[in-house]
């Protein structure tokens, strides 16, 4: 029986996350996620998704690992999503929530005339992504399940966001293994467990997003305190685009820690995204699945019934979870300083667009990223020192303190990567390198072939890869 592997996406590029593995006559999808950043990239998105996909299985839910499964599904697709629970239940806000901003996204395009599509249309919608969430299978952590005539799935926790996993999949036929790694967490942080070790699998898929180079060091507090007391002595924002799912959560964490600790002064806190509020409900409800240190702070708070234990996890002395939108405008045209916590992490849509719109131009303002900004995001534009940026259909002067620091990252660095492929007791058949641009993903295939001695591949867009 034949086993093929096919990259419809992260392949010499960090986003859109896509596996085919063919097994015989069964095809089965590994992750259907969006493209983000450069242009062409993007487009990609609107192209034909593989046909006669039986199967899909999901690694965890960020935009870029699920983000096309409602597209799949206007397609025609109907066969089951196997994901872990807490995946299953953040897959369907993250869906929702990226159907919902697609329609706004074109709504507003038509009526400003700034698409060059007339009309411009969704991506997909709001319905497409509740067809989809009717088809999430959950499943529990190292449980094999069937998922296709003799080819199992099993989860293993991966530390990079609540529910994220490496799925194993075994078939049977040959007794070959292949893991899909998904995004590989970190070591020794707040708020996640550990990456699991894998000690073998015939053929592994691994991530490279910084595959060239190393976190600095744990000094989150130090330099999170220093950027909120120099803004809030300028009496300026410190608005920090945010992954909904996870950031917000660290970031909560450290600012709360760092009020505790009495480093920086007890402003107000806004999370001002709609998905990042039921995110964070989540995070608040699965305590026992995060690290144990959080699960530790939580049971220290004895004397409070299981609910209030849940809310004050994640919380600051002044948090505020914006709902409306006209909340969101009054935190906007606010004067006073502010920490606010807004998505999308790489500004590519949603609120915080608003909240750089009115910011960006005011030099008492800081705006912090805390996560990988991919080539063509805003984000890195703005990273990077743009003077201007364009926001729907407008140039924006950017005048605005900006800081950068990637130690919050959930994605393993260079170090960390070799630290947990150390855990295999057996050289895989192959491996090979997916999710990061051509530098990363190359310098780390040339550290890997030199000190592990292993065979490895970075597959380009549709390569075909027999296993």
């Amino acid at each position: 029986m034949s086993v093929t592997l096919t990259s419809y996406g992260a392949a010499r590029t960090v986003t859109g996350s896509k596996h085919l593995l063919e097994v015989g006559d069964h095809k089965i999808l590994v992750d259907c996620g969006q493209f983000q950043g450069l242009r062409e990239l993007r487009d990609r998105n609107w192209q034909p998704l593989p046909m006669g996909v039986e199967t899909v299985i999901l690694t965890h839910a960020h935009l870029d690992h699920c983000g096309l499964l409602p597209r799949l599904v206007q397609q025609g697709f109907r066969g089951r999503i196997f994901c872990t629970q807490a995946t299953a239940q953040l897959a369907k806000i993250v869906m929702a929530d990226a159907g919902r901003l697609q329609e706004e996204d074109a709504e507003r395009a038509n009526r400003k005339g700034y698409s060059k599509h007339k009309p411009a249309l969704a991506l997909f919608t709001e319905d497409d992504a509740a067809r989809a969430t009717l088809l999430l299978q959950p499943v529990g952590y190292d449980r094999p399940v069937p998922v296709a005539p003799g080819v199992t799935v099993e989860f293993l926790n991966a530390g990079h966001l609540l529910g994220s996993s490496f799925a194993r999949v075994r078939v049977d036929e040959g007794n070959r293994t292949i893991l899909f790694g998904g995004d590989l967490g970190r070591y020794g942080r707040p708020v996640l467990p550990d990456p699991t070790p894998v000690a073998e699998a015939d053929v592994v898929l691994l991530e490279s997003t910084y595959g060239d180079r190393l976190h600095e060091g744990h000094d989150d507090e130090a330099r999170l305190a220093q950027v909120i007391s120099e803004t809030a002595a300028r009496k300026g924002k410190v608005i920090i685009p945010s992954f909904a799912l996870g950031r917000v959560e660290e970031l909560l964490y450290w600012i709360g820690l760092l009020e505790s600790q009495k480093r920086i002064p007890e402003l107000p806190v806004y999370v001002d995204s709609p998905m990042a509020r039921e995110v964070l409900q989540e995070y608040r409800s699965r305590l026992n699945e995060l690290d144990p240190e959080i699960a530790q702070m939580a049971a220290q708070a004895g004397s409070h019934t299981r609910r209030e234990r849940d809310v004050m996890a994640f919380s600051t002395a002044r948090l505020r979870v914006v709902s409306s939108p006209k909340e969101s405008q009054a935190v906007q045209e606010s004067k006073e300083p502010a920490i606010i916590i807004s998505a999308s992490g790489m500004a590519t849509g949603g609120r915080v667009l608003h909240h750089l719109r009115t910011g960006l131009p005011d030099e008492r303002n800081t705006i912090l990223f805390v996560g990988y900004q991919s080539i063509g995001t805003r984000g890195r534009q703005i990273r990077d020192g743009a003077k201007f940026t364009r926001m729907h259909g407008e140039e924006i002067p950017i005048r605005a303190q900006v800081a950068s620091f990637d130690s919050m990252s959930a994605h393993a660095d260079a170090n960390e990567i070799m630290r947990w492929l150390s855990n295999f007791t057996t050289p895989p058949k192959l491996t090979c390198l997916v999710h990061g641009e051509p530098g990363p993903m190359d310098t780390l295939k040339a550290r890997i072939e030199r000190e592990l001695k292993w065979t490895v591949k970075t597959p380009t867009q549709g390569e075909r890869i027999p296993l």
